[in-house]
């Protein structure tokens, strides 16, 4: 039986690779790293997921990148339920995604370290932003890593906190992503 996580990498892979060439160059990552963290002079919110997806289709030079919302672990129980059902809705909108183009132009055949901006989509609680996110590709040996930190404001994807956790709840949270994509054998 193909776990729900694989079967929503292969989704994944099918609708963000069905446009593209079929000799561009893919490399995908199962296991990226999201953490997402907020801070207030009352409380501190951190939360984790190692099980982003991502996918590069390197000739064109668009990225992928989503995470289930659910996914995301917290230390205190209460709060990770709270952040699914009162701020993220989960069962409504599940996935964060970006989808974006990557610059400037990277020859991914060379070892490297590389300062990128991605253009693209970011989506989140169903409401979708253009963002020029910016972060940092290395390739070392054929592989592929990932690096940003970029702030993403609650109102700006109508997540609503109530007035009476405002002292406790960030407006904006912090979002680092980090992972290792391979190429995709065909």
């Amino acid at each position: 039986m193909i776990s729900i996580k694989t079967k929503s990498l292969i989704l994944f892979l099918l609708a963000f690779s069905c446009a593209t060439s079929t000799n561009a160059q893919t490399f995908i990552g199962k296991n990226i790293k999201v953490n997402i963290f907020s801070s207030t002079p009352v409380e501190d919110i951190k939360a984790a997921s190692s099980s982003g997806t991502a996918v590069l289709i390197a000739q064109k030079q668009e990225l992928a990148i989503q995470v289930n919302i659910k996914s995301l672990e917290f230390d205190k129980k209460l709060m990770q339920e709270h952040f699914n059902e009162n701020y993220m809705e989960s069962d409504k909108y599940p996935v964060a995604k970006f989808k974006g183009i990557i610059s400037p132009k990277i020859d991914w055949t060379k070892d490297g370290e590389y300062n990128v901006t991605a253009k693209g989509t970011l989506s989140v609680h169903g409401v979708d932003q253009p963002r020029n996110i910016i972060g940092k590709i290395t390739i070392k040996n054929g592989a592929v890593n990932l690096f940003s930190t970029f702030d993403v404001a609650c109102a700006a994807h109508q997540i609503k906190i109530p007035s009476l956790v405002f002292t406790k709840i960030a407006e904006v949270i912090k979002v680092t992503i980090q992972g290792t994509l391979t190429p995709l054998n065909k």
